[in-house]
C-alpha cells in the first residue's frame, strides 16, 4: 500500500520523531469562537447562515459530526483545552476563576517541543479582573501574545502585548485579530529557519450582544424571516428573529476572517505544512426550549464545530466522522497530530484521537463524553431554573440525571429538537436503565462524586455571591482564593 494521504502524514511525522527533519512537524493554526452551535453552519445543514469559507474548509476537512463541549462555558472549556484535563481536577468549574501556574499546558509541551507557540484574543482564565494585564507567568507557556482576559465590546476593544498598556484593536475586534494572525503567518513564512508554530486565534463572536457585527453584514440579513429552531416556544419568535439575525451577522463576519487566513496560509505557502483546526468553545440556546446562552445539557448549548484540515498534499478531503470528541481531547490530540505524543503529561485525562484524525484507528463509537454542571451559576442560576446534572451524549441518546435522579432522556434521531423527555416512560425504560448504568459507570471512571455544587465551591474556597453563583466582585483580587489549588 503506498504512504499517501493519512498515511503519509503518518510516516512524515515519524520521520520528525527520529529527528531526522523538524522541518515536517506541521504547524497548527487553531481558530475558535465563542458560543457558535454545531448546527448553525452551511455544511451542517443551515442554508440561511452565510458562510462560504466554513463550508470550503469543511470539504476538506475531517469533520467531527458530534463533537461536544462536555461543561458547555467559556473558562472551563478554556482550561480543558489547554491542559487535557476535566473541569473538576484543573478547578476552574466557574467563570472569571484562575488556572493555576502548575498546570503542563498544550503551550508548555510544544515550546519544549520546538515549537513558536502565540495566542490571539480572548483567554479567560486568569481571573484577575476582565480587563486586567495578564503578565508573561500566567500566560500558560504562550510566547507570542496578544490577548485580553474577556470584552464583549467588539468595536471598541483593546489587547495587551508585552507590557501592561493598552493597545487598541481597529474597528471591530475580530477582524482586526485575523489582520494581526495574518501578519504573525506572512512573518513566518518569510524565515525558511524557523521553527513549526501552533497559533491560537480565540474570536469573542458570535457571543452577545448579537447586533454588534459591522453594518455590511447585518445588511445581509436585514429584512429577512428566519427559520427558528422547532424547539423555540411561540412566545420567544420574536425576540428569536431579532437575534437570530445579529447572531448569523456576527457569524458571517467570522466566515470571511477565515476566508482571509485560509487565503494567507495559501499565498505564504504555510498550507502545505499547516494543520487548521475550527471549533467553538460551546453552543447557545439562543431562545430553545426559552432559555439563553449556555451551561445547559441540551444540543444548542452543548454540540460544537469541530473540523480538523490536513497540511496541502496530504490527503486533504471532505469525511465525517461520528467520533465524540470532548474538550480534554484536544491538547492530547493536537500533540499526537505532531507527532509529540511522548509529551502528552502523565496527569492529562483527554484521549490522544490523533489516529482518527490520520485514518489509522477506528473510532470508539462506545465512548460517551460526560455532560456536566458542578455548579450553577449566572443565566443558569438556580433563579433562573438551573441545576447541577451529570448526563451523556452518545451519538443516538441524550441522558441526564441532577441531584434528584433521572432528569432527562432523549432520542436524538427520532426527535432531533429534544422536546420528547422519555424519562419515566415505560417503553423506554431499559435504555433509562442501561444509560443510568453507564452514567454511573463513567463518573465511578472519573472520580466524579457528583456533589450539591455548593460543596464543590467550600472545598475550593471559592467566594461567590450565593444568590447568582458568579465570583463576587465586591471581595477584592487578593482574598478570593482564585489560586487555591483544584480539587
Amino acid at each position: 500500500m503506498q504512504a499517501t494521504g493519512a498515511a503519509a502524514l503518518a510516516a512524515g511525522l515519524g520521520t520528525s520523531l527520529r529527528g531526522e527533519s523538524s522541518a515536517k512537524r506541521p504547524n497548527i493554526l487553531y481558530l475558535f469562537s465563542d458560543q457558535w452551535r454545531a448546527s448553525d453552519h452551511g455544511y451542517a445543514g443551515n442554508q440561511e447562515v452565510i458562510t462560504p469559507h466554513l463550508d470550503a474548509l469543511a470539504g476538506e476537512s475531517l469533520n467531527f459530526t458530534h463533537a461536544v463541549s462536555g461543561i458547555p462555558v467559556c473558562c472551563p472549556h478554556r482550561a480543558s483545552l489547554l491542559t487535557g484535563k476535566r473541569p473538576l481536577s484543573h478547578g476552574l468549574y466557574l467563570n472569571d476563576l484562575s488556572l493555576t501556574t502548575d498546570h503542563r499546558s498544550i503551550a508548555h509541551c510544544l515550546n519544549d517541543a520546538g515549537y513558536g507557540t502565540g495566542y490571539i484574543g480572548k483567554w479567560h482564565i486568569d481571573g484577575q479582573g476582565r480587563s486586567e494585564f495578564t503578565p508573561e507567568d500566567r500566560r500558560q507557556g504562550f510566547r507570542f501574545w496578544r490577548g485580553l482576559e474577556c470584552t464583549h465590546n467588539y468595536n471598541q476593544s483593546f489587547y495587551y502585548a508585552t507590557s501592561p498598556d493598552r493597545i487598541p484593536w481597529e474597528g471591530y475586534e475580530p477582524i482586526a485579530q485575523t489582520r494581526m494572525a495574518q501578519e504573525f503567518l506572512t512573518d513566518r513564512s518569510k524565515d525558511d529557519s524557523a521553527d513549526p508554530f501552533a497559533l491560537f486565534v480565540s474570536w469573542g463572536p458570535p457571543h452577545a450582544p448579537y447586533h454588534t457585527a459591522p453594518e455590511k453584514y447585518r445588511d445581509m440579513y436585514a429584512g429577512r424571516q428566519f427559520t427558528l429552531r422547532g424547539n423555540v416556544p411561540d412566545n420567544h419568535h420574536a425576540a428569536a428573529q431579532r437575534d437570530y439575525l445579529g447572531y448569523y451577522a456576527h457569524m458571517t463576519a467570522l466566515d470571511d476572517c477565515v476566508g482571509d487566513l485560509m487565503r494567507t496560509l495559501e499565498a505564504t505557502g504555510l498550507a502545505d505544512n499547516t494543520i487548521v483546526v475550527y471549533t467553538s468553545d460551546h453552543g447557545d440556546m439562543l431562545h430553545s426550549h426559552g432559555f439563553m446562552k449556555k451551561q445547559q445539557p441540551w444540543d444548542e448549548s452543548a454540540r460544537v464545530p469541530f473540523l480538523v484540515r490536513w497540511p496541502a498534499g496530504m490527503g486533504r478531503k471532505k469525511r465525517d466522522t461520528p467520533a465524540r470528541i470532548d474538550t480534554p481531547d484536544i491538547m492530547p490530540t493536537l500533540l499526537g497530530l505532531c507527532g509529540e505524543a511522548d509529551r502528552i503529561p502523565d496527569e492529562v485525562e483527554g484521549r490522544n484521537l490523533s489516529g482518527v484524525v490520520r485514518g489509522t484507528e477506528r473510532p470508539d463509537l462506545d465512548y460517551a463524553p460526560i455532560l456536566t454542571c458542578p455548579a450553577p451559576f449566572g443565566q443558569w442560576s438556580r433563579d433562573h431554573g438551573g441545576r447541577e446534572y451529570r448526563g451523556l451524549r452518545t451519538e443516538r441518546w441524550t441522558y441526564c440525571e441532577d441531584l434528584k435522579g433521572p432528569w432527562l432522556l432523549y432520542d436524538n434521531e427520532a426527535d432531533p429538537f429534544q422536546q420528547k423527555n422519555l424519562v419515566g416512560n415505560p417503553a423506554h425504560a431499559k435504555m433509562q436503565r442501561e444509560m443510568d448504568e453507564l452514567l454511573a459507570s463513567r463518573l465511578k471512571e472519573t472520580d466524579d462524586e457528583f456533589l450539591p455544587g455548593n460543596e464543590y465551591i467550600r472545598r475550593s474556597g471559592y467566594v461567590v455571591n450565593e444568590r447568582s453563583g458568579t465570583v463576587d466582585y465586591n471581595i477584592p483580587f487578593d482574598k478570593r482564593n482564585y489560586t487555591k489549588s483544584p480539587l
